[in-house]
């Protein structure tokens, strides 16, 4: 009865499995930042992809401009009010390759305008290879992408592509 009623005077230690689990979690989570830090961002990236790009005023661009057709889904473009009194619109499009070269960098720019032809508001996107990572000779691809902070009395009257 007596070795019931004494209190049990274990000494409590720390498990040594658990500081084993605890360095071998930490080294991993290093491992794991160490490897996602030596990718290049992706304002990088899109870099090198734009590096040594046709830009507009160029004959290259004037030649492989002729050969790209954008056209604006208005089935699937939509306009929604958002909760700060603003309008988004949400512009889908079609990009068809008539060329005969295939394109691996592509970079659009869409404007909505008003009646007269001015811009409201417009954006730059990385469609190939962002969206897709080529675009082939005779192929089609769509393009979506958003344009936020338009206000309810605004004039949008058309989407032009470049």
């Amino acid at each position: 009865m007596e070795s019931f009623l004494q209190e049990n005077t274990e000494k409590k230690g720390i498990n040594k499995i658990f500081i084993v689990g605890i360095i071998i979690g930490v080294v991993l989570i290093g491992i794991g930042i160490g490897l996602l830090s030596r990718q290049p961002s992706m304002d990088e990236q899109k870099a090198a992809i734009l590096d040594g790009s046709f830009r507009e005023g160029s004959p290259q661009f004037a030649e492989i401009t002729k050969d790209i057709i954008i056209s604006t889904d208005f089935k699937k473009t939509i306009q929604s009010p958002n909760a700060f009194g603003g309008i988004s619109m949400y512009i889908n499009g079609n990009i068809f390759n008539k060329g005969k070269k295939n394109i691996i960098g592509l970079e659009i720019n869409v404007g909505v305008v008003n009646q007269k032809n001015e811009v409201l508001k417009e954006k730059r996107v990385l469609v190939v290879p962002t969206q897709q990572s080529i675009l082939e000779t005779g192929q089609t691809i769509p393009a979506t992408l958003s344009l936020d902070g338009f206000k309810k009395d605004d004039d949008r009257a058309n989407i032009r592509w470049k």
